[in-house]
């Protein structure tokens, strides 16, 4: 009984999502109020956050935040702090904790746990992952499928497993230019 009214349900919010958005989702995306979700975790004004998503430990988000469906956000190990004005794209993963070594030592070591802190403005690209005790400044700009393990200070684009800057945002006036670094004839990156 139960099964056929959530089935009726699940049929028709899927086909008023998908006539207003055209979109087809998971049931728990059609049913989940995604800012509603954000206020219950604590999350600032006007953030939003999918149903996918997990959310473990100390976690703190700013306002106008976006984060995506299939992300994992592990405030476990001392915190992690995202800023204002972020889009935290589909499958992003950041943790703040690793048992890399623990695993490595055969139980010998302990599991390491250190904060992360996103700043403002920061766009994180599709299925990425940033590793504990990373700190990202603000207006940056990490590509898709990135591993970041090293700290960033504000305005540079990161890219590639591990991360590396391979340009910079420079914002001025309104208008915002990213600027690519290119490798010289030594091999040594230039704007």
């Amino acid at each position: 009984m139960y099964k056929n009214k959530i089935k009726k349900l699940y049929i028709q919010e899927r086909k008023k999502k998908n006539k207003k958005w055209h979109r087809v989702l998971p049931f728990g995306e059609l049913i989940v109020d995604r800012w509603e979700k954000a206020k219950y975790l604590g999350f600032g004004e006007k953030t939003s956050i999918y149903d996918s998503s997990i959310v473990m430990g100390n976690v703190r988000v700013g306002k106008d935040t976006w984060i995506g469906p299939f992300t994992l956000l592990d405030g476990t190990g001392g915190g992690l702090t995202i800023g204002n004005h972020c889009s935290i794209s589909s499958g992003v993963q950041i943790y703040t904790h690793d048992t890399v070594d623990k695993c490595v030592s055969g139980g010998k070591a302990e599991t390491v746990y250190e904060p992360v802190v996103i700043g403002n403005n920061c766009y994180i690209g599709p299925m990425s992952i940033i590793s504990k005790g990373v700190e990202i400044g603000d207006c940056c700009i990490i590509g898709a499928n990135s591993f970041v393990n090293e700290s960033y200070k504000d305005h540079v684009i990161i890219a590639g497993t591990p991360a590396k800057e391979i340009g910079r945002v420079e914002i001025r006036g309104g208008r915002i230019r990213r600027i690519y670094f290119r490798e010289n004839e030594n091999g040594e990156q230039e704007s």
